[in-house]
């Protein structure tokens, strides 16, 4: 029986807190699958952020866990998106896919084992990512765990609401557009969208012409860090590999950074922002505002176009695995409208769709080459209300001009930078609000040891939302 003491210090505990308490002895495993059974069990039902409850797997594994692993025993959520875990649902939140199981580990799943990461479930997603909001039909709604009726954030919305109302300390995010740092934002965590490369999609090739990211969402700088030195690494024959770093994440995010040179944006989300690079001026780093030269519009419908294509290809794919043509019934409408975009799409056409973002990324990366750190908004907006972003919409065109809430966050997909979202800000309401620092292309050492230095400047680990454990 899980004692109340027991869930008190786990629903406080960082991820890296409770893997020591397992390496000392003081729990087990086991003890802390069961603590994250009886929180989910607990808050769930209000928040409908884990669909897929992977109990019995978790017990099975706690009892082989490496106690010496960094993560060991450490309950944790797998996105219903593109990772396989064997033996768990891997169904991308799409009604097509509703009964696949995964007979196979990713690379990133191999080595989150290794790292002592025991599966408890899987977060809710929206179908195949393609929204910031995670309201799929097959599943239902992921309600934020801060304030009824607004989003959690999406894609990674279920992972966001775990963390947050402390079901999970740590679960796994992926971002193409902005939905690791957007759901962290909504929901008062912490999210690192990665250097391009710098996590393996293998036995894939690659995602969006490395536009998609797979890391994790947090509630502390250090787990994020710890958890970037877990998984990434690039394989022979990756298509990106960029620099890495003498230390490990974990240890250089502890290292104060020498003064940095620090560019900001601000929005009508402006007061998180101004916030953030005051406290960054007293930390004694140079700071002034630089705004982007980038037609933004344009450069998302040909984003869009590229993705489009993409999704097509991806699901030419996944009628191999499920053995039949998908068709309209199978999926929502949005995503429908998607496919059929890309599969009209010419070859040349897409050539020069990725040829024009490989140029917009060059851009990107020279107009910020004087700041080690770019400070933006996370969102132009606080969470939006349930229903705002409608995948049964079936103009794409119509529902992508939603997603200029988001207009801080893809274009750093675009260019491989890291970029983080903190939550820097509080809404009068009490809602978080998600502030951006991006670094230069291989450089999550600053990004983190900055973000290190605002966790203790601007602390936000003792707020809790309205439901938690």
């Amino acid at each position: 029986m899980v004692t109340e003491s027991l869930l008190k210090t786990y629903a406080e505990s960082d991820a890296l807190d409770l893997a020591g308490l397992v390496r000392s002895g003081q729990v087990s495993p086991a003890e802390l699958v069961e603590a994250a059974i009886t929180l989910v069990e607990r808050l769930n039902p209000a928040l409908n952020a884990v669909i897929h409850r992977l109990y019995d797997m978790a017990r099975a594994q706690a009892e082989t866990v490496d106690t010496s692993a960094p993560f060991a025993g450490v309950p944790f959520l797998l996105k219903e998106l593109a990772s396989s875990w064997t033996g768990a649902p891997n169904t991308n939140s799409s009604f097509y896919l509703k009964d696949v199981v995964a007979d196979f580990d990713t690379e990133v799943v191999r080595r989150m084992k290794a790292a002592g990461l025991v599966l408890v479930g899987k977060s809710n997603a929206p179908e195949n990512g393609w929204s910031i909001t995670t309201e799929p039909k097959l599943y239902g709604v992921t309600k934020n765990p801060w304030k009824e009726g607004i989003t959690p954030g999406g894609s990674s919305g279920g992972a966001a609401a775990a963390i947050a109302s402390r079901m999970v300390p740590i679960a796994e995010a992926s971002d193409g557009a902005g939905s690791i740092r957007i759901p962290a934002s909504c929901c008062g965590i912490v999210g690192l969208k990665p250097s391009r490369g710098r996590v393996s999609l293998a036995p894939f090739g690659d995602y969006w012409y490395g536009g998609a990211y797979f890391l994790c969402c947090s509630r502390t700088v250090r787990d994020t860090a710890a958890y970037l030195d877990a998984v990434a690494g690039a394989l022979p024959g990756d298509p990106y590999t960029p620099p890495v770093p003498d230390g490990s994440w974990l240890s250089l995010s502890a290292r104060a950074p020498k003064k940095l040179r620090i560019g900001f944006s601000v929005t009508p989300v402006k007061a998180a922002v101004l916030a953030t690079v005051a406290a960054l001026e007293r930390l004694g780093h140079h700071v002034e505002e630089h705004d982007m030269p980038l037609d933004a519009n344009a450069v998302w419908k040909t984003y869009t176009n590229m993705t489009c294509v993409q999704t097509a290809a991806t699901f030419d794919y996944l009628e191999t695995v499920v053995g039949r043509p998908v068709t309209p019934g199978d999926v929502e409408a949005v995503t429908w409208a998607i496919i059929e975009r890309g599969r009209s799409t010419s070859g040349i056409r897409h050539i020069s769709d990725v040829e024009q973002l490989r140029q917009v990324g060059r851009d990107i990366v020279g107009d910020l080459g004087a700041y080690d750190l770019f400070i933006t908004p996370t969102l132009t907006q606080l969470p939006r209300p349930f229903g705002y972003y409608d995948m049964s919409e079936t103009d794409i065109d119509r529902y992508n001009a939603k997603w200029a809430d988001s207009v801080f966050a893809f274009p750093f997909n675009i260019s491989g930078q890291p970029a983080i979202s903190l939550p820097l800000g509080w809404s009068k309401g009490g809602v978080p609000i998600g502030v951006q620092l991006v670094g230069r292309y291989g450089d999550e050492a600053t990004v983190l040891a900055a973000s290190a230095q605002l966790e203790q400047e601007m602390p936000w680990r003792g707020r809790r939302p309205a439901v938690s454990g």
